[in-house]
């Protein structure tokens, strides 16, 4: 490889970082301030930098929230295919999908609180029309697992799965707004009691 090929190389790997990193500390700002409210300037600020410096590597703060929210769906969608595609029973898929949930927030806290308390809004914009459509989709694989629990004789057929997929909903990712990465509780161990306690009252009894 020639000098001139590794100086590019070089360069373009340190660009790219830092892309990342400001990403990073966008997301944690629209996750704090709201999306709406938060300026290109807080945004510079908060990563230390001047404001039109950062329009070096993005055009505006539309394209900073695209990325970071395509980037988040793009993994937890790889996730949920990988455990839909195994194979697995209700149950199981039940609390594979439910640990991934986590897995989730662990990795994209910022952006599913950007996710949760944006997308309404940002999904006007035809350029994030795939924020509805992952909406769409998510509540047809909860459905499509709970009624398949339901028919297998594995979850209680006296209880409505339109209203078990929006309590899971609901009380999954709201979680990004209190979980902490530092926590005494890591992601996959708050899994696994609130499949506990979801279970509890969804399974039927032997």
């Amino acid at each position: 490889m020639s000098p001139r090929r590794r100086d590019a190389e070089s360069t373009a790997a340190a660009r790219a970082e830092r892309r990342a990193e400001l990403l990073a500390t966008a997301a944690e700002v629209f996750a704090s301030r709201g999306y709406a409210s938060t300026t290109v300037r807080e945004v510079a600020e908060a990563a230390d930098m001047l404001g039109g410096s950062l329009y070096y590597h993005f055009d505006s703060k539309e394209s900073m929230v695209d990325e970071i929210l395509s980037a988040f769906l793009t993994e937890m969608w790889a996730a949920y295919d990988k455990v839909t595609g195994s194979g697995l029973g209700a149950r199981e898929t039940f609390e594979a999908l439910i640990v991934e949930s986590f897995r989730t927030i662990h990795r994209h806290r910022p952006a599913v609180v950007i996710y949760q308390n944006e997308s309404k809004h940002l999904a006007t914009n035809p350029r994030f029309s795939y924020l509805t459509e992952s909406q769409r989709r998510f509540r047809e694989m909860w459905l499509s697992v709970l009624d398949r629990g339901v028919t297998d004789g594995v979850f209680r057929a006296d209880l409505d799965t339109g209203l078990i997929y929006r309590f899971i909903r609901d009380t999954v990712w709201l979680a990004a707004s209190w979980y902490r990465g530092d926590g005494p509780l890591p992601a996959e161990e708050i899994a696994r009691q609130y499949i506990a306690m979801v279970l509890e009252g969804i399974l039927t009894t032997t």
